[in-house]
């Protein structure tokens, strides 16, 4: 866009600064978290991942939107993203599988969308100065309403509380070898595919089951999901696995990581700017091997935290060291910050799903 006078939306951060675009998704104002995202693919993902609510995403990779929305593609069907934010969107998709426009399907379930936004600068400042909060707004609304919009905004911590199961459901498959109780924190869809893959008949159940009624499940394997928000607000699922521990497999991703590291005694802290993208080396200490992973968190376990429990690190990231894997083999539990089931990828890390497998058929 050529002047401001062309710009139909405006990002306020709260530090003050200002960044221009045209909007596209739905036309209204939002106060979220801003982060961005290094993937080059994967925009339908993101957007339908429930890890991502409340959060208004920077895709730092600059085309967007090219191969539209397909429908089998979807982490959840009803996405809760705080926000787009893109460099340059494209609203006439060439895929033969495509359905509707990301425009489209941002607009139908209100997410507001902005392009033509300086995101390599936006991306910067970000990795610079940390995650901050964002109000998408119009381009009239004065810098000091913005702040203080923000400002008068709480910050949510009711987040898995709204993207969680209501109910319980399931998801079989043919020739079931195991049962597998999978507690749902805001849970990716593929994930419940891989676990179908290799022979686990799947219960998802609300984030606030109690361990009796999982136990009444009889499951040979529990699943702890990714989800949204601060792990410590989550104490109805770190109650129900300080209660389980021990009694079955356990196996966690992402926010499950956390969880299960916060029913062991350990902590975890707020990173500055998280870690998004598919490009994220993590190096398995058991084995040597380095995976690329897919990621997508705010939060991390502090390692110095662990040495009162009785979990080990098993995985490592090695750009900024961080603890990126735990197991406690005497309890049959182990757990990854990243996503092994990630689409549309990288597929180093599906071995972790056999791992579980050789837990329960143990």
């Amino acid at each position: 866009m050529s002047g401001q006078s062309e710009q139909r939306r405006k990002l306020i951060l709260e530090d003050g600064s200002v960044y221009y675009g045209t909007g596209f998704g739905a036309e209204r104002d939002a106060v979220a978290e801003i982060v961005f995202n290094t993937s080059m693919v994967g925009y339908q993902e993101i957007v339908s991942d429930l890890s991502y609510t409340d959060q208004a995403v920077v895709m730092s990779y600059p085309l967007i939107g090219n191969y539209g929305i397909t429908d089998e593609d979807y982490e959840s069907r009803t996405p809760s993203i705080g926000g787009l934010i893109v460099r340059d969107y494209n609203d006439l998709p060439s895929n033969f599988r495509y359905t509707k426009t990301l425009s489209e399907l941002l607009e139908e379930n209100h997410i507001p969308g902005v392009t033509g936004v300086d995101t390599r600068r936006l991306v910067r400042s970000i990795r610079d100065l940390g995650s901050r909060r964002v109000l998408i707004t119009r381009p009239e609304v004065p810098v000091e309403e913005g702040l203080r919009r923000i400002a008068q905004t709480p910050v949510p911590h009711d987040a898995v509380a709204r993207v969680s199961s209501r109910r319980r459901w399931y998801a079989r498959t043919s020739n079931p070898k195991y049962r597998v109780v999978a507690i749902d924190c805001g849970m990716k869809l593929n994930i419940v595919r891989m676990l179908n893959r290799y022979g686990c008949n799947v219960t998802v159940v609300p984030y606030d089951t109690p361990a009796e009624e999982i136990r009444l499940m009889n499951p040979d394997g529990l699943f702890i999901s990714n989800g949204p928000g601060d792990p410590e607000d989550v104490t109805e699922v770190i109650e129900t696995l300080k209660t389980l521990r021990g009694e079955l497999p356990m196996f966690g991703i992402c926010l499950g990581h956390q969880l299960l590291a916060l029913a062991y005694g350990a902590k975890t802290y707020k990173l500055k700017f998280g870690h998004r993208g598919g490009n994220h080396p993590v190096k398995d200490l058991t084995t040597g091997k380095i995976e690329m992973t897919s990621q997508n968190h705010s939060y991390a376990v502090d390692e110095a935290s662990l040495a009162h429990t009785p979990l080990k690190v098993s995985h490592i990231n090695l750009l900024d060291q961080t603890v990126e894997g735990l197991m406690c083999p005497e309890e049959r539990m182990f757990s990854v910050q990243y996503h092994p089931e990630s689409a549309p990828g990288p597929q180093d890390s599906t071995y972790l799903f056999e791992r579980f497998v050789e837990l329960m058929a143990r």
